[in-house]
């Protein structure tokens, strides 16, 4: 059996290179998936160890009178000791508040050990000086230079700012970093989350010595201690590899049905040989085992092609980002053994599996039941019937259980719901796919003529084929389409509720009075703003809240009003005052009735809670008139162009805010960080699915490819009958381009169904008025791309067949 068993590796070579593709690409995901798993921890890791940059040890989270003492007794031990923490104080700029609660953190005294990276200007020398984020000085409209108060009362002092630095970690960063003897006046108020010792002695030594002038601390070295506080991060990184491995598992899961129906098709045209063999007396055993062999031995080389394919293209994908984007937060990219070993035993394991059902079924068969054609998928067999009753019950419990889930709102019942249907499917599959595959062949036939028929009756002469097939592509395309489906209907639902939520773009909101004439046009000029409009109103007392902004609510048609995302203007009653919900607390609540007035003009209004349009109320114009008959512009409402980024033009218009006494109010930021988080999802998914795609498609391409083996004889014989070799290569991709219809508009249907079930148990709860929204481009395009990629997939075993010539092929065995 040795020789039947290097004879078939060598004479069956070719037809195994998909299933080996399959594999390779499998595994080779997962190494990836640890490559950039580790990157992104290792990147972390160094922005984490920047500020303890030559650090003996490091003591996490001291209370500030320890961290003061340590920093008091470090000259004594010829040691630097110095500060990552925050205390949080107004500063004011030119008399007027331009942060009412910046973070204020430390910059070494010793040259050696500051770790901010200075961008203008000079580090602090003195008492005194300060050094600024550039980001948040360009916020505040603070220079180089500049004098700034940090603090408030007794403890306040001016400072000089003589520096810009950034944080190369964003983890220790501040809007302003002060020596300490001006920061250790807010020592109180200290929040320190670790504190850095460097001396003369060894790490051991000094921890001795830290642990030694503050009993009960933990001084750790400084790896021990990045390693730490990285936990926390690394819950997030994990979670990332834990989804990329989902869908690595997803992939495999396609390879198994690529590889199975790779061994089924193989094992099929081999009864002839295998029926020869058991009847020159190899048993039942000896023949499981050589094909049992022939897996484990594709399944060790795909592994070890995969692992070398997949630490390649880990190593260069990380290095390609790492150069393209030196900002992004990667390091090295480190694979452990573990991860090589784990992919080489999935792609050895999986590769077993899949070959394991085919090899039982072949071996049970006897020789002359060999010669016999399989029906066990026909209606009129026990075993046909009982596959039906199987898949009918399967879908109408998995049915049952969507409809169940949407009712009770509880995901793991969706999600067995999910399975189950989809199970059914699949084992409805060789039922299916045929009768699919027949109603568009009379369109192909309408269309290619006899090419198209033929294209047709091949696809579907052989049910088990066809659906094990086409099932490969269906479980990509599936979960495509509901991710697609499932992700516009939350993103129309989302952009719904933030025009409600977040209705105005950006608002300028004057706190102390009203604003100068002349801030509109200097508004509407900004780079960035596609439309602004002034909004008339006073500052009056309102109940408990005290002195608050009052707006008169713009009425439909006027500027102001057209500014409104979503078209759903307020319109408050003469009787009510509406106030943003953020405000609402126990001094004022929603229903409660309030004295709202300015000096001796007071109404009595009943509170409604409303959106944000900046810090605000909103009153009917003629409730404006009464209390305040000379109401001035109070408010300047804007609404963004598009695409422009909300951050830079929250910094312009703050510019602008800031010395007219306004308070700026940025709702497109909140509503792009919702946005950019589901794009960003949306992306990875369906990027991750692509590989399930690809791994698909590869099948199609094998099994074409193996049909063009197995039906030489019959080629050459259409050949001879008069079919060209044009309409021979058409009707090979048009057999491709059937089976990867059938399966995309099957996967398209189930994907928009299960979209629906998961919108209505889990969208619609958290989003009222959530619907189902179909994202037809996007599904065209899924649709339209597997059609070309089966026809490419096509190609080749089209051209192999074309060139065989008519009496070669009718000679072939």
């Amino acid at each position: 059996m040795r020789t039947v068993l290097l004879a078939s590796l060598r004479g069956h070579t070719r037809r195994y290179v998909a299933a080996l593709l399959a594999v390779v690409i499998g595994v080779a995901f997962i190494i990836v998936t640890a490559a950039l798993s580790s990157a992104v921890r290792n990147g972390l890791l160094t922005d984490l160890q920047v500020p303890y940059e030559g650090a003996d040890v490091v003591v996490d989270k001291p209370d500030a009178d320890d961290a003061a003492a340590l920093l008091a007794a470090a000259p004594e031990h010829d040691a630097d000791a110095w500060l990552v923490a925050w205390t949080l104080q107004p500063v004011l700029h030119d008399g007027a508040v331009v942060d009412d609660s910046a973070d204020i953190g430390q910059v070494p005294g010793p040259v050696d050990r500051r770790w901010q990276e200075l961008e203008a200007g000079r580090f602090p020398d003195a008492s005194g000086e300060a050094l600024a984020d550039p980001d948040a000085a360009r916020g505040a409209g603070i220079e180089l230079g500049d004098r700034v108060r940090i603090g408030s009362g007794p403890d306040a002092v001016d400072v000089e700012v003589v520096g810009m630095a950034d944080s190369p970690s964003p983890f220790s960063s501040a809007a302003l970093y002060l020596l300490w003897e001006d920061l250790e006046r807010w020592q109180e108020s200290l929040h320190v989350s670790s504190l850095a010792w460097a001396g003369p002695g060894d790490e051991d030594a000094e921890a001795e010595v830290v642990a030694d002038l503050v009993p009960g601390t933990d001084p750790l070295g400084v790896d021990a201690f990045v390693q730490r506080v990285q936990k926390e991060v690394n819950n997030e990184v994990d979670l990332v590899a834990i989804i990329v491995l989902l869908f690595a598992s997803i992939a495999l899961l396609v390879s198994v049905l690529v590889i199975n129906n790779t061994f089924a098709i193989l094992f099929a045209q081999r009864l002839r040989e295998f029926a020869l063999l058991r009847c020159v007396g190899a048993t039942q055993r000896q023949l499981l085992r050589s094909m049992r062999l022939e897996s484990l031995v594709l399944g060790c080389v795909a592994a070890v092609v995969g692992v070398l394919a997949g630490v390649a293209a880990g190593h260069g994908l990380v290095a390609l980002v790492r150069s393209q984007w030196p900002d992004a937060l990667l390091g090295e990219a480190e694979i452990g053994a573990g991860w090589l070993v784990v992919a080489c035993a999935v792609g050895i394991g999986v590769t077993l599996l899949a070959a394991w059902l085919p090899t039982r079924r072949v071996v049970r068969v006897s020789p002359l039941a060999a010669l016999r054609p399989d029906d066990t998928t026909s209606l009129r067999t026990a075993t046909g019937r009982l596959r039906v009753a199987l898949g009918v019950l399967a879908v109408a419990a998995g049915v049952a259980l969507l409809g169940l889930a949407v009712v009770t709102q509880v995901l793991p019942v969706l999600l067995a719901g999910g399975c189950l249907t989809f199970t059914g499917v699949l084992v409805l599959g060789p039922v299916i796919v045929p009768a699919l595959i027949r109603a568009l062949g009379g369109v192909a036939g309408g269309v290619l003529g006899p090419a198209g028929r033929l294209a047709a009756g091949n696809a579907a002469r052989n049910p088990r084929r066809a659906a094990a097939t086409a099932a490969s592509l269906l479980i990509g395309v599936t979960l495509t389409t509901a991710v697609l489906t499932g992700m516009a209907s939350s993103r129309s639902a989302l952009e719904a509720e933030m025009d409600e939520q977040h209705p105005i773009d950006m608002t300028l909101t004057g706190t102390a009075g009203s604003l100068p004439s002349d801030l509109l046009d200097r508004v509407a000029a900004v780079d960035g703003v596609a439309e602004a409009a002034a909004v008339l109103g006073t500052t009056a007392q309102i109940g408990a809240l005290g002195e608050y902004p009052v707006l008169a609510a713009p009425a439909r048609g006027t500027p102001a009003a057209d500014l409104f995302r979503g078209g759903r203007v307020p319109t408050p009653g003469e009787n009510t005052i509406v106030v943003p919900w953020d405000h609402l607390g126990d001094e004022v609540e929603a229903g409660q009735r309030v004295s709202v007035g300015v000096g001796d003009s007071r109404v009595r209004l009943r509170v409604v809670g409303g959106a944000d349009w900046g810090a605000a109320a909103l009153v009917a114009p003629a409730v404006l008139e009464r209390i305040a008959p000379s109401a001035a512009v109070q408010a300047v409402w804007v609404r963004a162009a598009d695409g422009v980024d909300p951050d830079e033009l929250e910094g312009s218009l703050e510019a602008l805010a800031r010395p007219a006494g306004a308070e700026l109010g940025n709702g497109l930021a909140r509503r792009d960080h919702v946005f950019f988080q589901l794009d960003v999802m949306t992306g990875g998914v369906v990027g991750l699915l692509a590989i399930a795609v690809v791994i698909a498609l590869v099948g199609i391409a094998n099994t074409l490819g193996l049909s063009v083996l197995e039906r030489g004889r019959e080629h050459a014989l259409l050949r001879a009958l008069g079919l060209t070799r044009r309409q021979l290569r058409t009707m090979l991709g048009a057999e491709a381009v059937l089976l990867s219809a059938v399966a995309t508009l099957l996967g398209t249907g189930l994907g928009v169904v299960f979209a629906w079930a998961g919108v209505r148990a889990l969208v619609e709860p958290a989003i009222e008025g959530a619907g189902v929204v179909l994202p037809w481009e996007q599904l065209a395009v899924v649709l339209l791309v597997s059609g070309i990629a089966a026809l490419l997939a096509a190609v080749v075993p089209a051209r192999r067949a074309a060139r065989v010539a008519p009496a070669a092929g009718l000679a072939l065995e």
